[in-house]
């Protein structure tokens, strides 16, 4: 095993009691946490394993949870086959919405964790145990905001009260339920912040990039021949267009319309005809206001 170096950060394990969905958000002073410290498996379970993160306790928990193990059931094989389990930290939360927080003596202080149907929240080398009870809190009160949204929401209350008490570094959310990824996946929402002055701030950022690239569908509506007609300005401006502008709809501006779209990444936002969701509207004109 290479040099272990300890995962100080905070994160939160939650289920979307709406929708099943599963995911953890996890900030910390640490290069690339997103690479260590989430796991989850749509229908089965999600895990933050933490501190001198032993990396097994992700898979090995997913597993456990797949064959009927419980919370506890989980903390009893990680400390039969961990000799280090005082050093390590991890919270749980399957897909039946049970949890567990574990915080080993040996882990740096401030270090502690709490817990409750549906989430874990957690952390080590804190400021104090105010950063996991925001953590807590904001889950637990912004069940108005979708599920991705609300566990960022909770990562940036727990960064404003103090957060990692060495500063910041990166952030990751990770979010799964089945079917609902790219091209199928489970895997949904996978984003991660590796290096940066304000992690968690770029997190946020790059889940609007997302909502906007792969939220759900939104009715499209008829564009107005003003619409139509900046459109047509923007289309020529850019090199896509070559016809007249003139606020009506024709095969030549859909030709453009489409080539553009592409070049945002909005396909999954465009229908074809002069129909257009407000979203990739919205995006357009600020994109190129």
């Amino acid at each position: 095993m290479g040099v272990m170096r300890p995962v100080c950060t905070f994160s939160l394990v939650a289920r979307d009691p709406q929708t099943g969905d599963l995911g953890v958000a996890v900030a910390s002073k640490f290069l690339a946490v997103g690479f260590v410290v989430p796991w989850a498996k749509a229908n089965v379970g999600a895990v933050a394993t933490q501190s001198y993160a032993n990396p097994e306790f992700g898979p090995q928990g997913l597993e456990l949870m797949q064959i009927g193990a419980g919370p506890e059931d989980i903390l009893a094989v990680f400390a039969r086959n961990d000799p280090a389990l005082a050093k390590r930290q991890f919270g749980l939360v399957l897909s039946n919405g049970e949890s567990l927080s574990y915080t080993g003596a040996e882990c740096h202080a401030w270090a502690g964790g709490r817990f409750g149907p549906n989430y874990a929240a957690q952390g080590n080398l804190l400021t104090g145990p105010e950063v996991v009870e925001a953590l807590e809190h904001t889950f637990l009160s912004r069940g108005d905001l979708p599920f991705g949204e609300r566990l960022v929401e909770a990562l940036a209350a727990a960064d404003q009260a103090g957060g990692d008490r060495r500063g910041r570094q990166s952030a990751a959310l990770l979010v799964v339920g089945a079917g609902k990824g790219y091209g199928g996946m489970e895997r949904w929402i996978d984003l991660r912040v590796d290096d940066h002055p304000q992690p968690v701030a770029e997190l946020r950022r790059l889940l609007s990039i997302h909502r906007l690239l792969f939220g759900p569908e939104e009715a499209a509506r008829a564009l107005t021949p003003e619409e139509v007609r900046w459109l047509q300005t923007l289309l020529k401006a850019q090199g896509h267009y070559a016809g007249e502008v003139s606020g009506r709809w024709n095969a030549a501006t859909e030709e453009a319309l489409h080539t553009l779209i592409g070049m945002e990444n909005l396909e999954e936002r465009y229908r074809g005809g002069p129909m257009l969701d407000e979203t990739a509207l919205t995006y357009l004109k600020e994109r190129y206001s």
